[in-house]
């Protein structure tokens, strides 16, 4: 029978033991466990974008499909919203994955790779901004680790595009600014302002902020000369760098005003229908809340740990927690994030559009903050936690502290492997598996001016999947430059009414006026249901008389070629060389005079 006293002995000795490793293991341990966590997500990630070679992460559809431009200049000719993408694109990310693209490297397959590395930058900088405030390496694991299970729940940072670089740039910022690094500080805003230049913004208020102190509750400027010299060169480098961009005219016209995109049905919530540019809602609750482009606290998915973050202003004023002591006044640095957070967004919300959307300057910023909070937190709370056990330990656990000690652990446990479930971390990421491979494999053959004219969501995909233009598609409807969606629009209504349109000539104009090569249509196109419940259509207003038409038995002259032009068909969709659609309307007109 084993002895009790000897079990108690080898427990506190096993608590002492981890205890001390918590508190000073070496950096190069602990920075080894961050960069796996890294390595695990990634790799997982990695198998989920390789799963099929039509994939692609969601966001990917519209800011890299155009970069293959830089392999095949043929592709994608006179195409408004490649040249929309492209234009739109900061100077730093396209010239980016120019650099790369020119050694003969596909831009998707880029896209797919470049996330794992992004969060190794991002991994790096989070660990050394975190042991600037406390000192202990286990600090850096438990913040990188809070914001690697954050980063990875959600598509940022896997989309590759130019929000994804918000991270290691602005966590570079950070690490550098708490250095006191005057040029690698001036270095992370140039290259913030030419890869998404959303975070310059956040950089230069934090800046400001540390231009003043607040002590025995009066507000002054810092005596500090290095700030000073900190904001004036980080706002001379922002200008340089910004204003050129933002005093050229764009070919697509000025942003819109919230009084235009008010009355617009894209930028709306109506019907239980949402806009597909959703950002106005009646209830001010969602609006100023919940609103994904809108609201304060529509923040995404964060890790359950991250929870933990909130804890840390009470955890610092009590005396019980002696690693509190520890803790640098280098931790204001995070009540400056969450001011100059704030504070963008509702400047964003009074210059509406015009900074983009409020939600991104508190989105983004705010997990990088409470990854580094709960950190800290957590290491302040478990070192005064094992000390406590350690204690009882030896003095004798009663039942009631074996089953708070026993469920704290298990809370914790659950805590740190939930974030790593397929279900929190793949199904999250937004990647859309191209269905159509024949339809991709088909037009891919054609020659590299064709124009496909379809409203069916497969037409998302043509772009990357198929590398051909599509003349609209519901992923690229995006109305903020007032002309880029003024000649989006027309095109859009055109092709609608030429789609359900009973008048032939009407059809046979649009194929000529367009130049398009092929029409691609959903099976169910000419259902009443289908265009009640398509997005697509009622954005433009346009669903109540196509029904309307269709209970008319009106039928559209489109419709009338599906089966004899049709070159490709599955269960969704069939493809129509518009050559064949002419002369089959022909026929008709012919015979129906």
């Amino acid at each position: 029978m084993p002895n009790p006293l000897i079990s108690k002995a080898k427990i506190t000795r096993f608590l002492s033991i981890l205890h001390k490793n918590l508190i000073n293991r070496s950096r190069i341990f602990w920075l080894g466990l961050s960069i796996a966590v890294v390595l695990i997500y990634g790799i997982e990630s990695l198998k989920a974008a390789f799963e099929t070679k039509y994939i692609i992460q969601d966001d990917a559809r519209q800011h890299i499909f155009w970069m293959r431009r830089f392999l095949d200049t043929e592709l994608f000719p006179k195409d408004l919203i490649a040249d929309y993408f492209q234009s739109v694109a900061p100077w730093g990310y396209k010239t980016f994955y120019w650099l790369i693209t020119s050694l003969g490297i596909d831009p998707i397959f880029l896209g797919k790779l470049l996330p794992i590395f992004l969060g190794l930058i991002s991994t790096i900088y989070c660990f050394g901004v975190s042991l600037q405030i406390l000192p202990i390496p286990a600090v850096g694991f438990f913040s990188s680790l809070i914001l690697n299970q954050s980063l990875w729940m959600e598509d940022d940072l896997v989309s590759a595009t130019p929000r994804a670089f918000f991270y290691p740039l602005f966590l570079a910022f950070l690490y550098y600014l708490l250095r006191g690094s005057l040029f690698p500080v001036l270095v992370a805003i140039a290259l913030q302002a030419v890869f998404y230049p959303h975070t310059v913004l956040l950089s230069l208020t934090i800046l400001t902020i540390r231009l003043f102190d607040y002590n025995q509750k009066r507000l002054k400027f810092t005596s500090i000369k290095l700030n000073y010299w900190l904001w004036l060169g980080g706002i001379i480098t922002a200008g340089i760098i910004l204003l050129p961009y933002k005093l050229t005219a764009t070919e697509f016209g000025p942003i819109i005003t919230t009084t235009a995109a008010k009355i617009q049905p894209i930028f709306n919530y109506a019907d239980g229908k949402y806009g597909r540019a959703f950002f106005f809602h009646h209830n001010p609750l969602v609006f100023w809340l919940t609103g994904p482009r809108s609201g304060i606290l529509f923040l995404g998915l964060f890790s359950p740990l991250a929870i933990a973050s909130l804890l840390l202003p009470f955890l610092l004023r009590k005396e019980k927690f002696p690693l509190a002591k520890q803790v640098s006044d280098k931790v204001g640095i995070l009540v400056q994030i969450f001011i100059a957070s704030l504070g963008l967004f509702f400047l964003a919300h009074i210059f509406l559009f015009q900074l983009h959307f409020p939600n991104r300057y508190i989105y983004h910023s705010i997990r990088v903050m409470m990854a580094i909070a709960a950190g800290i937190a957590l290491i302040i709370w478990l070192d005064s936690y094992l000390k406590q056990i350690i204690s009882q330990l030896e003095n004798g656990l009663t039942f009631p502290q074996k089953i708070s000690i026993g469920c704290t652990t298990i809370l914790l446990v659950i805590l740190s492997i939930i974030p790593f479930s397929q279900d929190l971390t793949i199904d999250n990421q937004s990647y859309v598996k191209g269905k159509e491979i024949e339809l991709y494999e088909y037009l891919l053959a054609q020659p590299k001016d064709t124009l496909i004219a379809s409203i069916s969501k497969e037409s998302n995909n043509i772009p990357t999947f198929a590398r051909r233009s599509t003349l609209v598609a519901q992923e690229y409807s995006l109305p903020y430059h007032v002309e880029y969606y003024s000649q989006f629009s027309q095109k859009a209504i055109d092709l609608i009414q030429a789609q359900y349109t009973s008048n032939p000539e009407e059809v046979n104009n649009f194929i000529q006026n367009y130049g398009v090569d092929f029409w691609l249509l959903d099976l169910t196109a000419y259902d009443s249901r289908y265009v009640a419940d398509k997005e697509f259509i009622r954005q433009y207003n346009l669903a109540d008389s196509i029904i309307y038409q269709l209970e008319q038995n009106l039928i559209p002259a489109l419709s009338v070629t599906m089966e004899s032009c049709s070159v490709l068909t599955s269960k969704r969709i069939a493809l129509l060389p518009t050559s064949c659609i002419i002369n089959e309307l022909i026929k008709f007109t012919q015979n129906n005079p």
